[in-house]
């Protein structure tokens, strides 16, 4: 947090550094934290498009390789369905990335609007939002997305392995 702090905040502004001929302080800084809280939305927004694009994806191959495999899937040369695998795999590995790069973004984006609300009247989302959720922490109360989602890459990849197996040894 102490690096947050240096990191966030010019030295050479101070709220005295402010006359009441200019804007005051706290409308300068309540304006960036209203940034801060929009660009942490926009990942968000982001994010969720990611996800689509990957779950769109997925689905459209996968249908297209059990459509094309046609009535005697055994016949399918295990190379092929080998290839189509490392590709599926491949793609749900940069969408698993993805999603946890996105969560390592939107983390960082919390701590800076945290440390906003620090000088501000009230601690809208790092505190009171927060610890209303329960802090992540019961399931029965609220379970932050990006958990959630971290486990859809893998469950394809497992569907794939097994539909792998089932079409590599099909009669």
């Amino acid at each position: 947090m102490a690096d947050l702090h240096h990191s966030l905040w010019n030295a050479d502004v101070a709220p005295d550094s402010y006359t009441p001929a200019n804007t005051p302080y706290l409308g300068v800084l309540f304006e960036q934290y209203k940034l801060c809280v929009e660009t942490a939305d926009r990942v968000s927004a982001r994010r969720g498009a990611a996800n689509t694009f990957f779950l769109s994806l997925n689905s459209a191959i996968a249908t297209a390789m059990v459509g094309g495999l046609g009535p005697r899937p055994g016949r399918v040369s295990v190379w092929l369905l080998l290839a189509g695998l490392l590709i599926l795999v491949g793609q749900c590995a940069a969408w698993y990335l993805m999603v946890r790069s996105y969560r390592q973004l939107n983390t960082a984006k919390w701590a800076v609007i945290g440390a906003f609300e620090k000088r501000l009247p009230a601690y809208a989302y790092s505190r009171a939002e927060w610890t209303e959720l329960g802090e992540g922490e019961d399931w029965r109360r609220y379970v932050p997305l990006t958990r959630l989602e971290q486990w859809v890459p893998p469950l394809f990849v497992a569907a794939y392995l097994v539909g792998f197996l089932a079409l590599a040894w099909a009669p």
